[in-house]
């Protein structure tokens, strides 16, 4: 008798693994690169959903670290780290403009470097890498890129 919780690719799973993308290639799908491949989904679900998690783990971060502070200073750090700019200065860090997919027309205007485009695909992966491996990965990620801008808030300025 099959299993109904068969692994992909097996004549029980209604859906070829080809046909769908990785959460990787996903997050790393410009609109502008959709809309010129056949409709395909974009990044803008997963950058939905990682904006969440992304507030979710530095807030619990900095509760948790910073019990000295007010609500109202602790509003205003995390507000500047998971502002657009502190997430394309992050994705600059780590290359993600290279390895996004972008339209012929982004292509062509630098989107690559684009604030708003490298905060997008930043926030896309986090969403990625949580639905992939949970809040756990998505914590460990979001640490690690925000490890040296956190201190910087806190302590440094």
């Amino acid at each position: 008798m099959p299993s109904t919780t068969s692994s992909h690719g097996s004549e029980a799973d209604p859906v070829d693994p080809r046909d769908a993308p990785s959460l990787l290639d996903l997050a790393l799908r410009h609109r502008s690169w959709c809309s010129e491949n056949g409709a395909v989904a974009s990044n803008e679900r997963l950058e939905f959903l990682g904006d969440a998690i992304l507030g979710l783990v530095v807030t619990d971060h900095l509760y948790r670290t910073a019990a000295d502070m007010s609500e109202g200073v602790l509003a205003r750090h995390r507000s500047e780290l998971v502002s657009a700019a502190a997430l394309a200065e992050v994705a600059r860090s780590v290359e993600l403009g290279a390895a996004l997919s972008l339209g012929k027309g982004e292509e062509a205007t630098g989107g690559r470097d684009k604030t708003s485009i490298l905060a997008d695909g930043m926030e896309a992966v986090i969403g990625g890498v949580y639905l992939d491996g949970g809040i756990g990965a998505a914590t460990t990620l979001v640490l690690h890129l925000l490890d040296a801008r956190i201190d910087e808030v806190l302590y440094g300025g």
